[in-house]
């Protein structure tokens, strides 16, 4: 579903997808000034290649003359105005503006696809190409590092990453967890928009409204606002059809819909996952005191009716459904609710509206959210064998410099491309997908579109409070995104501070591969069974005690040795 959810980003129709970047640095030299590029007058080594100082020159000029030739793995898109896999605009541009083009490269027909081959090619001792593209996927990255195909970036990204990138990784140092081992950094990280996915609650707005209720800025607030919704329902719904919240309990509870952290954080934890303790250890946020009085208090809310008792079956998607049908009023999710699931809310209910709230505070003052996403969607690793390591950073760089947040009168203004991504139509240029004959948004990128990642929460903010879109990437959020997601994301940084982030983003340690899945279901189980009251709130302190001797008090020694071996 994470595809599925990520996608919701970019109904910006065509160019936001492509467009998302250039802050006016000239776009023929990959920004090298602030690229980490070797000052003028610096001298290479008496040992450094004639290769290597014909890279950092090729570097320092954008563009390799004559061409090189790379090999690296493409997803293919479909292809329009007569372009084909090995002839299209993406490669056309490439090899005009780098001098780069491919040899030897990848095509896999999808991510399952491409996974297999990379785990058959690790198998088999195949030779892999110079940029390999590494999905998110702890075990896998440790596979590949373990493969011994691949050399550590720690000198070339200080060497040649350009300063959005250096900036993004050094306020989020927490990115390169995954990617560490022995003391080196092994992957690339390609940057993703943050804090797209972070809770807030989507309150039917016509029933506050015509109920004359406030913004719940506490749990017991929140409890009234449910109590009403169910029992003075202002559309005439009978108490017994409507049940205010809007959740899933079949698989995780810590999720990107219908999702329970925010009540978790309101009692001084996040639930399913690894969370930082005072001592700045790792503790496993489902065994912390506070998720028993959340679940004592979900289990109040099942009494009360304010919960369907069929949660239990259902999954994200199936949760927003008793939402968009009129019988919730509350649905916990992220701020591009308003593309997905709401449409289906003023489809099916004439008059409703919709808003977004931010998450409540709990008895004593604490409020908590997950936060998983430090902007990383995916990353890359250099074979050790690449004559042209630098390659990938002049093409990202430039991508980040130049298409991300394009400048008014620039290049890419509209898109990457005319007559793909954006066209002329009746005289106005338009990025709209359904006025270009063959509109095609989806390039082949070598790292996808490229995304810096706090600029589309603060345009979404900049629009919410009234100002006018200035760039053109604020013009196509301010066409392509609803009103009410400009006032969620509003919400959303406001509350940036009381997030949890999942410290815990490594392979599955020894005592996981063998235990974690018993443990998981045990919690679970014995979750559920409380909120249901199967049992009585008190069997949770019987789980932690279970849980720490079946392996989780081991599981907790090692997840902090990985901690501490990655982020010292």
């Amino acid at each position: 579903m994470g595809t599925l959810r990520k996608s919701w980003l970019l109904p910006l129709a065509m160019s936001v997808v492509v467009i998302a970047g250039c802050n006016g640095n000239n776009a023929g030299n990959g920004n090298a000034a602030s690229s980490g590029t070797p000052a003028a007058g610096s001298t290479a080594t008496a040992s450094a290649s004639a290769t290597l100082s014909e890279s950092d020159a090729a570097f320092a000029k954008g563009k390799y003359d004559p061409p090189i030739e790379i090999s690296t793995v493409i997803m293919p898109k479909k292809y329009t105005q007569g372009d084909t896999k090995d002839n299209n605009v993406h490669d056309r541009w490439m090899l005009e503006q780098f001098g780069i083009k491919y040899n030897d490269t990848w095509y896999p027909a999808g991510g399952d696809q491409y996974k297999q081959k990379l785990q058959l090619a690790l198998t088999s001792g195949e030779k892999l190409p110079d940029f390999v593209m590494v999905p998110t996927d702890p075990v896998l990255t440790n596979q590949l590092i373990d493969s011994n195909q691949f050399m550590p970036i720690d000198e070339l990204f200080d060497k040649y990453a350009n300063k959005i990138w250096k900036d993004h990784t050094a306020e989020h140092p927490e990115l390169w967890y995954p990617f560490t081992k022995d003391g080196k950094k092994w992957n690339l990280p390609i940057l993703e928009y943050t804090d797209n996915d972070d809770t807030l609650l989507w309150l039917r707005e016509d029933w506050m409204e015509k109920l004359n209720l406030k913004a719940p800025a506490t749990i017991a607030e929140l409890e009234n606002v449910m109590d009403k919704f169910k029992n003075e329902n202002p559309d005439g719904l009978a108490p017994k059809d409507v049940y205010p919240l809007a959740i899933s309990l079949k698989n995780n509870t810590n999720t990107w819909m219908g999702g329970l952290d925010w009540l978790f954080g309101a009692y001084g934890t996040i639930e399913e996952q690894w969370n930082k303790d005072a001592n700045g250890n790792l503790e496993y946020g489902s065994i912390n005191s506070g998720a028993k009085q959340a679940l004592a208090k979900l289990k109040e809310w099942m009494d009360k009716g304010y919960i369907n008792p069929d949660s239990a079956l259902w999954d994200e998607g199936k949760s927003a459904e008793i939402w968009t049908k009129g019988n919730a009023g509350v649905l916990p999710g992220a701020n591009w609710v308003p593309d997905w699931p709401a449409p289906d809310l003023l489809k099916n209910v004439k008059g409703a509206k919709y808003k977004a709230y931010p998450v409540p505070a709990g008895p004593d003052g604490l409020i908590g959210t997950k936060w998983q996403n430090s902007g990383v969607n995916s990353s890359f690793m250099i074979n050790k064998d690449a004559k042209h390591p630098e390659a990938i950073f002049i093409y990202y760089n430039y991508l980040l410099d130049n298409l991300a947040n394009p400048s008014t009168g620039s290049k890419f203004e509209y898109g990457f491309a005319q007559g793909y991504d954006w066209d002329v139509v009746d005289g106005q240029p338009t990025s709209n997908k359904d006025k270009i004959k063959d509109f095609n948004n989806e390039f082949p990128f070598i790292t996808g579109p490229a995304r810096i990642p706090d600029l589309y929460m603060k345009s979404l903010v900049k629009l919410a409070e009234g100002n006018a879109p200035a760039t053109p990437y604020e013009k196509q959020l301010a066409e392509f995104r609803k009103p009410e997601n400009w006032y969620a994301a509003k919400v959303v940084m406001s509350q940036l501070n009381v997030r949890k982030q999942n410290y815990f983003t490594g392979a599955a340690t020894p005592t996981m591969i063998e235990k974690w899945n018993l443990l998981r279901q045990s919690e679970l189980e014995t979750f559920n069974k409380i909120i249901y009251g199967k049992l009585t709130v008190d069997a949770f302190d019987q789980f932690v005690s279970s849980w720490k001797s079946n392996g989780g008090e081991q599981i907790t020694k090692e997840v902090n040795e990985w901690f501490q071996s990655v982020s010292k």
